[in-house]
């Protein structure tokens, strides 16, 4: 009977790191052990911060049924770490446990983490990058983006008519889209690490930013709650009762915002602060990334998605990749990339936000 292959080992791997969380400052990471038979001796994952890496968590595996690992291979979807953080380096673990081989998928882009293929290496280890790298790159786009960046990723959500509105004249925005596509909100802020809004919608709608579950419960993991704005969070404010912590940010300058998150371990940012806010974003260059849920509704006035961009022509307008379009009910939701090589780096206005929360 044939064994495991190293792409099957792979393709395995991979299905392991999605078992790991989506928020927080480490990647998803999955880890597979091999006997030069191709027997799968054991696997493991990233269960997030502060928790055994895969590779580790795949050794203690073994361990634990007093199985043999040395002479194994190691499949591995991310570049084993060389540093101490939260946990010990998982290069020196597999060098340490007699791993023979390490194949992985991504080099770790981390200064701080990388160097542990020339770890094992030095160590008598043969190392094969590049298997799957294409499948690596796309489970970890935003942890990747996050660090060759130095900032987190931005995703901006877009709620609104077909016509671009996001509230109508008398300022009513609840509810623009349906069940489903609100449904799927939440589990979207589930997944992120912070939600970033203007002080105009703390003051207008009184939002408390919080991920719920299918029937009104709290998530289990609530993101930061980010206010953008000079002016302070009214002390009555639902933002000051359950959900993440509540972080505010007296300042209108976008970069400075993503820096101060970035300090705080922040991956992955949502921003729904509405029209001026989502405008800063776009115009600051910041933005990876824009859900745009699209609702059957026309209002024909009322409170535009989005402010002047500065941009004149068609030809200079922000162009973007298409990852998704999915039906959530009535509604329609545009996953959209933002490319890298058109005009998307504007200076920010520096406005006090006053949006609307949306959906």
């Amino acid at each position: 009977m044939t064994g495991t292959t190293i792409d099957q080992a792979m393709r395995r791997a991979l299905e392991l790191a999605r078992r790991g969380p989506k928020h927080g400052p480490n990647p998803q990471v999955g880890c597979v052990l091999l006997t030069p038979g191709g027997v799968v001796v054991a696997e493991g994952w990233h269960h997030g911060a502060g928790t055994p890496h895969a590779e580790v968590a795949a050794l203690r595996t073994a361990a634990r049924a007093g199985l043999e690992v040395k002479g194994a291979t190691a499949v591995v979807t991310l570049e084993p770490c060389s540093h101490f953080g939260r946990t010990p380096p998982c290069a020196a673990a597999l060098a340490d446990a007699g791993i023979a081989r390490v194949v992985f998928a991504v080099a770790d882009p981390d200064p701080a983490a990388a160097g542990g293929a020339d770890y094992l290496r030095r160590h008598g280890v043969a190392v094969e990058p590049g298997v799957r790298t294409a499948d690596g790159e796309d489970l970890l786009r935003v942890w990747l983006a996050a660090v060759r960046q130095g900032r987190p990723f931005v995703t901006l959500k877009l709620a609104q008519t077909l016509d671009g509105r996001i509230a109508a004249r008398d300022g009513t925005s609840r509810w623009i889209t349906g069940p489903e596509a609100r449904a799927h909100g939440h589990e979207v802020r589930a997944e992120v690490d912070a939600i970033v809004v203007g002080m105009g919608t703390v003051l207008a709608d009184d939002p408390s930013l919080t991920a719920r579950t299918p029937d009104g419960r709290l998530a289990p993991h609530q993101p930061v709650r980010v206010v953008v704005g000079l002016r302070d969070v009214p002390v009555d404010a639902r933002l000051r009762g359950d959900g993440g912590p509540l972080v505010h940010l007296p300042t209108h300058d976008v970069h400075e915002v993503l820096a101060e998150l970035r300090r705080l371990e922040v991956r992955h940012v949502l921003v729904e602060g509405g029209s001026v806010l989502s405008t800063a974003f776009l115009r600051s260059g910041t933005v990876d990334e824009i859900q745009a849920y699209l609702a059957p509704v026309i209002l024909g006035a009322g409170l535009l998605a989005l402010d002047d961009l500065g941009i004149d022509t068609v030809a200079a307008g922000m162009r973007f990749g298409n990852r998704g379009v999915d039906v959530l009910g009535d509604d329609v939701l545009l996953t959209l990339e933002v490319r890298r090589d058109g005009p998307a780096s504007h200076r920010a206005p520096t406005a006090e936000p006053d949006e609307q929360e949306q959906h």
